[in-house]
């Protein structure tokens, strides 16, 4: 169960990370390349996967 909360929470990480470069128009082919909004979207996710992590590596069962 460890295993698979800290898999999620990675992806959570990973999909976070996409879609900041992708609001700061660094990752082009989406609708989200170059708008700000994405950005935050992309941090607030990215926050909530550090936390997941945190949470993973905590976690007993």
């Amino acid at each position: 169960m460890r295993l698979i909360r800290f898999v999620l929470a990675l992806i959570v990480l990973c999909l976070g990370a996409l879609w900041s470069l992708q609001g700061l128009g660094l990752v082009g082919g989406s609708f989200m390349t170059g708008q700000t909004r994405w950005l935050y979207i992309g941090l607030v996710t990215m926050l909530a996967g550090i936390v997941g992590l945190r949470w993973a590596s905590q976690s007993r069962v």
